[in-house]
């Protein structure tokens, strides 16, 4: 038994694509963390895409306020200009945002809606945000006695941290899945509010006391995903992380089964 709880918890594969990518946040980062799902990797190339735009606007711009500066100062032109109104700069500068909105609108759209749809999930796990932790529960399954996977998820103390474990990121109980599988989560609270949020799997849903909302994942690899409350949720908001573990799906199979013998 101990062997195969150390074959999930420590898996070799695991263990180096925790190492090779940015699956939690690094001091003085500027950029995103390695993206582990379609939706993330959609949302960083958006990003990209109009950070593009973005540039070249900026240079524009800065360009135009130059020029204006230099050539209207009053040492510069000593006669003032009789031009008051001119509808062509007017027609150019109302429509080329507006054909720059709508450009950029199209990608937003399909990826909006692709955060939004939910494609027949395999497995549910549903979340519920207490002050100030998690709980988790797999209701797919149950035993002879009617009896669900269900868990408490709490952060591990700074003092009981083992070498390498991360500071108020870690848990005692993990949310185990599997890696390329379709899988919703659905997310509500027991007190306050509350926000699931893991940022390498592109994932921010709020729990909602009385609301059953839901989000869905397709983890593509292997790995452990850190993330934290994102909603300011109380005194120990800044201490209920999350922590998901992707594995494969027959060390899921024993995950699960072991959970029952608990």
């Amino acid at each position: 038994m101990d062997n195969i709880l150390k074959l999930i918890h420590l898996d070799l594969y695991t263990c180096l694509t925790l190492f090779a990518h940015a699956d939690v946040a690094e001091d003085w980062q500027l950029g995103f963390q390695d993206p582990a799902t379609p939706i993330m990797e959609g949302v960083i190339n958006l990003h990209h895409d109009l950070m593009f735009f973005l540039c070249i606007i900026l240079i524009f711009v800065t360009w135009i306020l130059g020029r204006t500066l230099w050539h209207f100062e009053h040492t510069q032109n000593t006669i003032p200009s009789s031009l008051t109104h001119s509808t062509f700069i007017e027609i150019v500068w109302t429509v080329t945002p507006a054909l720059l909105l709508l450009f950029v609108a199209i990608p937003s759209f399909s990826l909006l809606y692709a955060m939004d749809e939910i494609i027949s999930p395999a497995i549910t796990v549903k979340t519920l945000g207490h002050q100030w932790y998690w709980s988790y529960e797999y209701s797919d399954y149950c035993n002879e006695e009617g009896e669900t996977v269900s868990f408490d998820s709490y952060m591990v103390p700074e003092e009981d941290l083992n070498y390498g474990q991360l500071r108020l990121l870690e848990v005692d109980n993990r949310m185990v899945i599997p890696v390329n599988t379709h899988i919703r989560v659905i997310v509500t609270a027991a007190d306050v509010l509350h926000s699931w949020a893991v940022p390498s799997l592109g994932v921010k849903c709020d729990a909602i006391p009385g609301r059953l909302n839901q989000t869905s994942l397709f983890v593509k690899r292997s790995g452990i995903y850190y993330g934290q409350c994102s909603e300011i949720c109380g005194i120990n908001h800044g201490f209920m992380p999350i922590v998901i573990e992707a594995t494969s799906l027959p060390n899921y199979v024993v995950w699960v089964s072991n959970k029952f013998n608990e």
